[in-house]
């Protein structure tokens, strides 16, 4: 038996209830009712009406498949894929009278490509079950009766089950809280591997079950929770414990769910509620959002095109075997040799049609080369390869937090080489996401000498040296988050100032109105906080260093060490805290409800100006206009925003607010957030104007640069924000988003006429007038772009505007304006509205769309984005976790898309044409072998010919290519970005090129074919003067086609390694040596390649000499196009090669004479702001 002293809180987080106590609760109709049917009976798993539910057990499986299932499940997996139910097809039809090779050299193939990625998806679900059984098999301490508690293993725990969870473990099921080792029953919580944030969350017990603090406590203790059933809501949780009699609500509060970690807390004991695949955090482990790349759509396309191509030579050959049978009879045998008079059905003149309907099916066997069988496998491998290389690329690797670039999928590598549209969030994206308080305003004064970094590049884009880094006044903080400098308010001098009774309750408030929490360092006594935001933790930080420290939080009190302006010292001062109105994305504000030492009650808020202002009453608007302007300053100078203020409330007014909130808190209903907003709604009005505080979140290293390299690549940038229209407009112009000259279309709803309208409360009147000025304005901008189309236009729109832009009436206009400008800005943008035109501008412009963001509000985003990419940064991991691709900078992106993006497309476009080539070019070469004999359905090739040539003889030099395989080197993709915009066109997959590969394998399989015949037939071959027979045709065709298909990827890839020598030259020697082996084997297995080489072959001069000669000649029609290509219409990256060939890569002005070919009048970026201040005409050039 354990027994712990109880511990004492010193840190915490508030939520908005009636801070310490559970209330009760009349009404709990929904309890009971659809939705909210489960009960469960606490220290009481084995009763008969707890058995009788049926829950399911809590062992979990993410597994695909079970030992079981694995064959069924993955071969039907398999053969989903059409081409692979196409070979599935010809396998089973080989073994029929119809195949013309034998079944086993058919079905070999097959087996070993399907057997490949079996293995592959086994060995991944494999490391799966071997992480199941590792959190299976973990254990933890359940009460077995007596008030003992055993370890027992995860796996094992029931729906009632009573555990206790210590320091630093994982909660194995979801838990109500019953009591911790802390007096007032809080814990703390990390949830990083449920929602991705670090900061810590407060959980808090039922008062009436908080006297649970030992073993022994809970020997008799019984109770019956009535709550929902599972569902996937982190965030909500509705339910009742019946104890004593007496019924009691729960909440999110006392929810504790599986995979969260308990922190900072000796130890807790939970009842079991959900376990298993009912637990939330299972419930939410859906399959994300399935991605295809455009690449592998078109292949799809294309495999089907050569479906078609084979059913039609398979047609053409049937009707013309039928015909050709038909007249055997009539022409006296002419094709005696086939026996017409006594012959089988698959060639009887007799029955004509059935021998060609026969004749149909056997050449669908044998024309099945044309479908690259390992195209599929062949891909997957090299996309795991270069997502290998992804990741271990030192360039992206981010020391400061020991992030490397993560691919955390390797399906839409060619889709980085592609990327069409942009679309980021601002913080922590673009900016660092990591605080400085600056500037504040309060009672009309503003306090700090601060200059931002959209300040100086503002100073620059107007050519003032006043920014200047020497000049700089702002002091060098030590102190992260707070950078501000004002001798007026620094070192206590903040006394003297005729409002310091304002900047008194103004530091007050920064100091309570807040959820932070403080962890005190024993050892030092310093103070640091764990903030659910950088901006929260800027705010305490500020407090604290001007003299107002927050050190202490219980459930019920906040504890402020304060200077006393009277005598000048520190005091230390205690808050009785009664209700936290929490902050939300539709509130846009936080307060807190407090008593101070003098039994005031006071309402502290702080919020976005869009919802503050409204708020204040006649009485607290003296300063308004001067915060105003303040605040309009600071958004200029790209700083991020707060209004504070303050009310002092009566007894009476907050008694009837704490029943009206108490009763909506304690509503066990769905309905529940909604009736509390309606509560808090009434008390935050008539408030009293303090001030507003500035904080600095600072651009991320790199930005700038990576913007302009973007741009110059044709990539266009749009960013979403929920910042206000100034700040994004500032932030543009220091990260080179917007420059000087570029002709601003904004979109607001803030006119005059609007605001007029929205004072009338009318909200159809309102929204029909909103929508008809959004529509107005972007008629009008379409106009404007229209009429100046030489010039460069960036596209500017608040959050209200949006809302109407994107309906359906009106966003296809919005689209048109918005792909007409260089860039776009969204500002008070929600995740909603994110998500919203991410699809908008995937889905209109019919091109790839990247998006890319850090927290848990740009979720959406990346998942509607072709491609998503995830920041880790400070915002925590939610991003992360939802996006294709991580990495730490948003300057990495530079990289990633276009040196890996523009190697991979490459790549993968290069290795898929490639692969249809060597196809058709094999294929060809049957189709024309059978109609040189008549259609009469006889292979070219030995069997075993015919199923080895894409395993094994062709299938590495692509692998090889799609791996390592590069036009320009890395520099050279950075030093002239342009480049990327052949994957943006497409035009190394495009149908023309692909066509182009096709007639490229058409003319080499003609050459081959008929050079062989005419070169071998009618003369002597041996020295004995014996001709070539049909096995010594088909060895030298196939020797050539070999080497053919070889020497062309030889002269196709760019870039040589070792390793692409290997593969390549190791191709045609392994041809040879397979020749020589199987030729060996007895002439029942090998039977027309028995000795072939050895005897007809390796002795005969002509043999070395057709070759050569039919090589040479199957190349030639690829090496005039390319020469041609490359002497008159050169595509980028061979003027590219070409420069560095001629040795001119380090000449200035050649090189910017290239370089200047990606720099259009509509681009952003610093390179195109330097041309246009230094060459103002070379816009309209």
């Amino acid at each position: 038996m354990r027994t712990c002293q109880k511990k004492k809180s010193h840190f915490g987080k508030i939520y908005s209830s009636k801070c310490g106590k559970g209330g009760l609760k009349e009404d709990h109709s929904q309890i009971g009712g659809p939705g909210f049917s489960r009960v469960v009976f606490c220290n009481e798993p084995d009763v008969l009406e707890a058995s009788g539910r049926n829950y399911v057990a809590n062992y979990v499986s993410s597994t695909k498949y079970t030992a079981a299932t694995f064959l069924p499940k993955s071969l039907f997996e398999q053969f989903r894929r059409v081409a692979n139910f196409y070979f599935l097809v010809i396998g089973i039809l080989s073994f029929t009278p119809i195949a013309p090779y034998n079944a086993v050299s058919a079905i070999i193939p097959l087996i070993i490509v399907i057997g490949a990625t079996m293995v592959k998806e086994g060995i991944e679900d494999w490391r799966r079950m071997q992480q199941d059984i590792e959190m299976n098999n973990r254990k933890v301490k359940v009460h077995k009766g007596n008030g003992v508690f055993t370890q027992t293993e995860w796996k094992n725990l029931k729906v009632g089950d009573m555990v206790r969870v210590e320091k630093d473990e994982f909660f194995p099921a979801d838990l109500v809280l019953l009591s911790s080792s802390y007096e007032d029953a809080v814990c703390y919580v990390e949830t990083m591997n449920l929602d991705g944030e670090t900061n810590l969350k407060l959980k808090q017990a039922l008062e009436v079950t908080s006297s649970l603090n030992e073993d022994t406590n809970l020997k008799d203790f019984k109770a019956i929770v009535k709550c929902e059933d599972p569902n996937a809501n982190l965030y909500t949780f509705v339910g009742t414990m019946d104890l004593e009699e007496q019924q009691y609500p729960l909440s999110p509060q006392q929810l504790l769910l599986r995979d969260s970690k308990l922190r900072n807390t000796d130890h807790i004991y939970g009842a079991v509620i959900f376990t298993g695949h009912d637990t939330k955090v299972i419930q939410n482990s859906t399959d994300p959002p399935s991605k295809r790349s455009k690449i592998e759509k078109k292949m799809d396309k294309v495999i089907y095109f050569l479906f078609g191509v084979l059913f039609l030579l398979a047609l053409i050959g049937s009707i013309y075997f039928g015909i050709t049978t038909g007249e055997d009879n009539e022409r006296g045998h002419r094709r005696w040799y086939l026996r017409p008079d006594d012959t089988s059905i698959f060639f009887d003149p007799n029955q004509a049609p059935v021998s060609a309907i026969y004749h149909f099916l056997t050449a669908m066997l044998l024309y099945n080369n044309f479908i690259p069988i390992s195209l599929y496998v062949s891909i997957e491998i090299v996309k795991v390869l270069q997502s290998i290389f992804i990741n271990r690329d030192v360039h992206m690797y981010y020391e400061e937090t020991d992030k490397p670039a993560q691919a955390r999928t390797s399906n839409l590598n060619e889709e980085l080489g592609q990327v069409h549209t942009i679309l980021s969030d601002k913080t922590g994206t673009l900016t660092c996401n990591s605080m400085e308080f600056l500037k504040f305003s309060v009672a009309g004064t503003a306090y700090g000498h601060g200059v931002t970094e959209v300040e100086r590049a503002m100073a620059k884009k107007n050519g003032s040296q006043d920014y200047d880094d020497e000049d700089n006044t702002s002091r060098k903080s030590f102190v992260k988050g707070f950078n501000f400098d004002d001798e007026r308010i620094m070192n206590g001098n903040w006394v003297n100032e005729e409002n310091s009774h304002v900047l008194r309750d103004f530091f007050r408030l920064l100091a309570i109105c807040h959820t932070a929490i403080p962890d005190v360092d024993v050892n030092t006594g310093n103070i640091t906080y764990e903030a659910e935001s950088p901006d929260e933790a800027s705010f305490v930080i500020a407090a604290r260093e001007l003299g107002f420290e927050f050190f202490k939080r219980t459930q019920t009190s906040v504890y402020v060490s304060e200077l006393n302006p009277i005598s000048g010292k520190r005091v230390e001062r205690t808050y009785m805290l009664l209700n936290v109105l929490e902050f939300n994305s539709t509130r846009k504000r936080m307060s807190v409800i407090v008593r101070d030492e003098e039994g005031k009650l006071l309402l502290l808020c702080k919020g976005a100006d869009s919802v503050m202002f409204e708020r204040l009453g006649k009485n607290g608007r003296e300063h308004e206009k001067e915060t105003r302007e303040h605040v309009n300053e600071y958004a200029d100078a790209g700083l991020r925003t707060l209004i504070l203020a303050y009310k002092e409330l009566g007894e009476e007014e907050y008694k009837n607010f704490d029943e009206k909130f108490s009763e909506a808190k304690n509503t066990v209903s769905a309905d529940r957030e909604e009736l509390i907003d309606e509560v808090t709604e009434e008390i935050e009005k008539d408030l009293i104007l303090l001030g507003a505080t500035a904080v600095e979140d600072k651009l991320q290293q790199g930005v700038p640069e990576c913007i302009d390299k973007l741009a110059q690549a044709g990539i266009k940038l749009w960013v979403l924000t929920g910042d206000k229209m100034e700040t994004a407009i500032n932030i543009g112009y220091a990260c080179s988003l917007l420059r000087q000259g570029m002709t601003q279309i904004t979109i607001t709803l803030e006119s005059p006429e609007i605001i007029a309208v929205e004072k009338m409360e009318e909200k159809y009147a309102i929204a029909k007038a909103s929508k008809q000025s959004v529509l107005k304005q972007i008629n009008e901008g379409k106009a404007l772009v229209s009429k100046l189309s030489s010039e460069a236009f960036a596209l500017i729109i608040d959050g209200k505007s949006l809302a109407y832009a994107l309906e359906d009436d009106v966003k296809k206009l919005f689209l048109e304006l918005a792909i007409r400008c260089a860039s776009v800005i969204c500002c008070r943008s929600s995740p909603k509205q994110k998500a919203l035109v991410t699809r908008l501008v995937k889905e209109g412009t019919k091109k790839t769309t990247l998006a890319i963001g850090d927290g848990a509000n740009d979720v959406g985003m990346l998942q509607e984005a072709d491609i998503g990419i995830g920041i880790s940064g400070v915002e925590g991991m939610q991003a992360v976790m939802s996006s294709d691709i991580a990495i730490a900078q948003f300057r990495f992106l530079e990289r990633l898309l276009l040196v890996h993006g523009h190697w991979c497309y490459r790549r993968i476009s290069s290795m898929i044409c490639y692969f249809f080539y060597k196809n058709i070019t094999f294929g060809i070469t049957v189709f024309l072998y059978e109609a040189f004999t008549s259609f009469s359905g006889q292979p070219a090739y030995n069997d075993w010919f015919l199923s080895l040539y894409n395993v094994f003889f062709t299938s590495l030099p692509v692998i090889a290519m799609g791996v390592f395989d590069q036009d320009v080197s890395a520099r050279f993709c950075l030093k002239f970005p342009l480049l990327y915009q052949e994957g943006v066109q497409n035009v190394l997959f495009s149908w023309r090129r692909i066509t182009g590969w096709m007639l490229n394998g058409v003319s080499s399989a003609i050459i081959i074919f008929f050079f062989c015949t005419k070169a071998l037939s009618l003369q002597a071959f041996k020295e004995d003067g014996k001709i070539a027979e049909y096995q010594i045709l088909g060895a030298t065709m196939y020797t050539c086609v070999v080497w053919t298909v070889n020497c062309q990827m030889a002269l196709a890839i760019n870039y040589f390694t070792l390793i692409q020598h290997i593969v390549i030259w190791g191709g045609i020697v392994l041809w040879y040596l397979f020749l020589l082996a199987y030729g060996a084997l007895p002439p029942r297995l090998s039977t027309t390649a028995y000795r072939v080489f050895l005897e007809s072959l390796v002795g005969t001069p002509s043999f070395y000499m057709v070759t050569l000669f039919v090589v040479v000649s199957a190349l030639v029609p690829y090496l005039i196009y390319n020469a041609i290509q490359s002497r008159f219409f050169p595509m980028y990256h061979g003027v590219i090669q070409w420069m560095r060939y001629e040795g001119k890569c380090d000449d200035p002005e050649y090189c910017n004479m290239v370089r200047q070919r990606s720099i259009r009048t509509t681009t952003v970026g610093l390179t195109a702001r330097s041309l246009a201040r230094t060459n103002p005409l070379e816009d309209h050039i």
